[in-house]
């Protein structure tokens, strides 16, 4: 369908700039709360991460809520699958995430999950946004939503993580690095590595509302591999602001990404004769992956980027396990949506199986070397349709004869254009990726 706010994750942008504004976020509540009346007894569960703009929107939401006669149950600051989780255990009809994820503080977001924790269905999604341009009502006094606040979820997602592993599991003897971006893990994550016995050090956990994502976390990984080699840690794990994403560090301070974690977790799985089907990735995805997986006989098909594409086809296929290179990995065992956490323990536990280390365990992924440029948009006609950056695109296909790929395509999430080159010559490839981002730059200016 044809979204006029909701984008591939929700609804995000800069605070105070429309749509992310008190007003909206308000009518949004509303909208929110009339379509989930329609299905019956309204419950709603707001969980945010550590931005400081999370306070004001998070009160607009529960107001606009509150109008349409849903009840409303705070959870406070909380990873973004924990809010997963926790609808469903409380029988909610909704979820709902105050986040901007990856992006700096001035950013932030409103995304929504189904009472089976999953994405809302797309016909939910269309009568809110038809909602929206309605005229908002306020219903019987008496019938106003209660609001109230749910102490224990923290605990209660703590042990939903533990529960992911074997009862038995220790991690005793393992020396780890945690940064949790001074976002919505700083408090569950070390609490769940610890409480595995894990000997764990913690970075990127003294939010303050405007140091979430910065210089630190899955994004920023230099203080990370600085603090696992000066501490002389076995592993380095790094979570993203609403912690629905995960990166790790090896022993020697390098970086190991989403492609080479999801084949970690796949090998595991395969080896155990517990993995259903094949895995999903994203036309991100490195081409060495798929060669690995394939050198396994494990089935590999991509999705649009984004964590949406990846889940329905999951869902179409019936499949476990699959994910991006960013570090969002969705593990179906054992939950309905990325969660970086309980990616993270399924490869701490595969890495136990196999008694090897982090540095061990990747070598089965050769890498293609692939060249990411970012490009500002600033909007007006799509850039990626005009003539110059398709015959740009089609010359560098050409010229690469077969031995790579070229990607396009805007974020979902930021006013970016993404070019991707990817291939068997990094200076060759880094050369191309340069040249297309010159031309889109062109186009765009």
């Amino acid at each position: 369908m044809g979204r006029k706010y909701f984008g591939t994750d929700g609804i995000r942008g800069r605070v105070g700039e429309y749509p992310i504004t008190p007003d909206f976020v308000l009518k949004l509540g509303w909208a929110a709360g009339m379509a989930f009346r329609r299905q019956g007894a309204c419950r709603v569960l707001i969980g945010k991460d550590t931005r400081i703009s999370g306070y004001m929107f998070e009160s607009a939401l529960e107001a606009g809520l509150s109008a349409a006669g849903a009840d409303v149950m705070l959870l406070g600051p909380m990873p973004t699958p924990a809010i997963a989780y926790l609808t469903r255990t409380f029988q909610a009809q909704a979820g709902i995430v105050i986040s901007a994820s990856h992006n700096p503080h001035d950013d932030n977001g409103i995304k929504f999950f189904s009472g089976q924790g999953t994405k809302l269905p797309d016909e939910i999604e269309r009568m809110i946004e038809e909602l929206l341009d309605a005229p908002m009502t306020v219903v019987e006094s008496a019938n106003l939503g209660k609001v109230s606040r749910i102490n224990d979820a923290a605990g209660r997602y703590i042990e939903f993580c533990k529960g992911s592993v074997p009862s038995n599991t220790s991690f005793s003897g393992l020396k780890m690095v945690i940064d949790c971006a001074h976002g919505a893990a700083y408090k569950v994550a070390p609490s769940v590595f610890r409480e595995l016995g894990a000997t764990v050090s913690v970075l990127g956990a003294q939010p303050n509302g405007l140091n979430i994502n910065a210089e630190c976390g899955s994004t920023h990984l230099a203080s990370l591999q600085a603090a696992v080699l000066s501490e002389q840690a076995d592993i380095g794990i790094a979570f993203d602001g609403d912690a629905d994403r995960v990166l790790m560090v090896d022993h020697a301070g390098a970086v190991v990404d989403g492609d080479e974690l999801l084949f970690i977790i796949a090998r595991d799985l395969l080896e155990r004769g517990k993995l259903r089907g094949g895995v999903v990735g994203t036309q991100m995805s490195n081409l060495g992956l798929e060669l690995a997986l394939a050198d396994l006989g494990i089935p590999f098909v991509r999705a649009k980027v984004g964590d949406r594409y990846v889940v329905a086809e999951l869902l179409e296929r019936d499949w476990q396990i699959g994910g991006e290179n960013s570090g969002h990995l969705v593990c179906f065992q054992h939950t309905t949506t990325g969660d970086a956490i309980i990616a993270a323990l399924q490869v701490l536990l595969a890495l136990k199986r196999r008694d090897q280390n982090l540095a061990e365990a990747r070598q089965a992924v050769r890498k293609c070397p692939q060249i990411l440029v970012n490009v500002r948009f600033g909007g007006g006609s799509d850039p990626l349709t005009h003539p110059a950056v398709k015959d740009a695109c089609a010359r560098v296909t050409e010229q690469m004869k077969g031995r790579g790929r070229v990607l396009l395509r805007k974020s979902g999430t930021e006013p970016l254009v993404r070019v991707m080159v990817e291939g068997d010559d990094e200076s060759q490839v880094r050369g191309y990726a340069n040249e297309l981002a010159k031309v889109v730059s062109e186009v765009c200016a």
